[in-house]
């Protein structure tokens, strides 16, 4: 009997200390969403540009094949948009119903070092778009995006990391098939993010 009270003391302990020094209201939910609504962009940039360039002009595209490149960025930027409001949506019930605040001092930690590495791989992205280097966006944004993940990991739940570390390997394999960049998108934002997501509901129920 004293020894279990002893180890729910510790327990209760642990979580104190990881609700002081990490963000642990991340929603499984949002991860879901942002995975659908990825996979409904993914599919739409496929209408749209895939089915006006082979796999050649995506390697290379030429000038006049720039308006298509504005498309996709217009569908990338609203897709992105979508995923960010759905992810704050869900994370903000997910933190009023563990009574826990939203904006604190782990939030900012979070933010900033989520923010460096993908401020720096979206700036490095549009100046290859600028150079026409549609080929290895996919890639450099799964790679950046995966980097992100693992810098912040540190001030959240450790899933993160592992979701981290999958869009690394799998804008590395991009890397080697540059013509099927949609495709690894719909995998890196869409299908992982889904499966992530229904791991954090399974285990955290959140």
């Amino acid at each position: 009997m004293d020894q279990q009270k002893y180890i729910d003391d510790l327990r209760e302990i642990r979580e104190i200390m990881n609700r002081s020094s990490k963000f642990i209201s991340l929603s499984g939910m949002s991860g879901i969403a942002a995975g659908i609504i990825a996979l409904i962009g993914a599919y739409i940039a496929n209408t749209m540009v895939y089915s006006q360039l082979d796999e050649g002009a995506i390697n290379d595209v030429a000038t006049d094949k720039m308006p298509l490149l504005y498309q996709l960025m217009w569908v990338g930027g609203l897709t992105l948009v979508c995923s960010v409001a759905a992810g704050v949506l869900f994370t903000r019930n997910t933190a009023k119903k563990k009574k826990q605040k939203l904006w604190d001092h782990q939030t900012k930690r979070l933010l900033i070092n989520l923010a460096i590495p993908i401020l720096s791989g979206g700036i490095f992205c549009v100046i290859l778009l600028l150079h026409g280097q549609l080929a290895w966006i996919a890639p450099l944004t799964l790679v950046f995006y995966g980097l992100a993940l693992v810098n912040a990991s540190k001030y959240t739940l450790g899933e993160i990391r592992g979701l981290g570390l999958a869009e690394i390997a799998l804008g590395l394999l991009a890397a080697c098939f540059t013509g099927y960049g949609i495709w690894f998108w719909a995998v890196g934002f869409g299908v992982l993010h889904i499966v992530y997501g229904l791991v954090m509901q399974l285990k955290y129920k959140s």
